[in-house]
């Protein structure tokens, strides 16, 4: 290949082989204040190595654990791609496998409920609890057949409280080190998730965007005073007042609750700030002003222009089921207002009419963070 540089002709600014290659140069360039090439918000290539070296590696929001109470109790979850089933073994051990069958292919399990083995649908390999291969159809009349080397792979799963979490890296290291203080900040706050309960699956949408264009529409609430102005009117989106903070894994967002007569919701409780923890690489943990809770929201890329979204939600006991759903149908205003926002943005970046954006990082710096993560990840491989 001819080298742009020997032929006088510009180099691509950022095409594929600027993207990793020439990596150094382009961390400046974030580090300065741009943000990721535009093609990385569409392009098929960027998608396969962000699948191999972040989803693959990466700690997973997988569902709550009241849903695996009993011995042979299971959900399936996806971590990037990757099909995984989390179960309640007989011995009483969480575990999550692949959801594969090694046979060829078929997915084992679907949805959530019990069973005393997983069977896979396609020709009934039968696995069990532990993901030990415990019968496949005519496998007799194979001489060589060999069922201890034919088990689901496993993959890691941790539980926080009432939370469940999946690492489709079996080496991984463990949930708390992605954490860090994250559950510190949380209980100074006034939020324990060991004291909440599941109360339920809100707001399942799959967005016309790449998951990185979600994922840096959570990280400002610079847009906040011109698009959300319900939520600009519970919260102080001031920039003296609405703090960021950024750690290894995670970043934070912090508003004071505003009081007055024209709020959105009766924010009554013990809760008289906002919390707004992203957690590498696409879940966040969301608190409101009002009772005690936490909301899961999880941003799936389902592929390069398009993101699953729900909001599993945590409660304090006590509260009714009223107050919950006022402040989901908050949450579902401004999710709509978002909605609106991150598919322009994504139409905007998928054009080609712009090679980058430019960051007000006193504003934006939790994004200027996330999107140093993401190249450093791709970069490592």
């Amino acid at each position: 290949m001819t080298d742009p540089r020997s032929s006088g002709q510009a180099p691509p600014m950022y095409g594929l082989s600027m993207t990793v290659s020439a990596s150094p140069t382009l961390r400046s360039r974030l580090l300065d204040g741009e943000t990721l090439p535009a093609p990385w918000y569409s392009d098929p290539e960027i998608w396969r190595l962000e699948e191999e070296r972040i989803f693959r590696r990466s700690w997973h929001y997988a569902g709550p654990l009241a849903q695996l109470g009993e011995p042979g109790s299971y959900f399936t979850c996806r971590a990037g791609t990757t099909p995984i089933v989390v179960v309640r073994g007989r011995d009483g051990e969480l575990r999550a496998l692949v959801n594969v069958c090694r046979h060829r292919g078929h997915e084992v399990a679907s949805g959530r409920g019990r069973r005393e083995t997983l069977q896979c649908a396609y020709h009934a390999w039968t696995y069990d609890l532990d993901g030990s291969l415990r019968a496949a159809p005519r496998s007799e009349r194979e001489p060589d057949f060999d069922p201890t080397r034919l088990s689901l792979h496993a993959a890691r799963v941790e539980a926080w409280g009432p939370l469940v979490f999946v690492n489709p890296d079996p080496h991984a290291p463990p949930l708390h080190d992605v954490l860090g203080d994250l559950p510190q900040h949380l209980a100074a706050r006034g939020i324990d998730p060991t004291r909440l309960v599941y109360r339920g699956r809100s707001r399942e949408q799959v967005l016309e965007a790449n998951w990185k264009v979600v994922v840096e529409n959570f990280l400002e609430c610079y847009h906040c005073p011109t698009a959300h102005k319900s939520f600009s009117k519970l919260i102080d989106v001031d920039p003296d007042t609405y703090a960021l903070e950024t750690a290894r894994w995670t970043s934070s967002q912090y508003g004071p609750a505003r009081t007055g007569d024209d709020l959105p919701y009766d924010s009554t409780g013990e809760i008289r700030a906002s919390q707004f923890h992203y957690i590498w690489p696409n879940w966040t943990l969301n608190v409101l002003p009002g009772p005690p809770h936490l909301r899961v929201i999880v941003f799936h890329p389902l592929d390069p222009d398009r993101t699953a979204s729900y909001v599993d939600g945590f409660w304090a006991p006590s509260v009714s089921d009223a107050a919950i759903q006022e402040i989901d149908e908050f949450g579902a205003e401004v999710g709509r207002e978002d909605r609106e926002l991150v598919e322009s943005v994504h139409r905007g970046l998928r054009s080609g009419a712009v090679d980058h954006g430019r960051l007000l990082v006193g504003s934006e710096r939790l994004i200027q963070h996330f999107q140093l993560l993401v190249h450093d990840a791709l970069d490592a491989g």
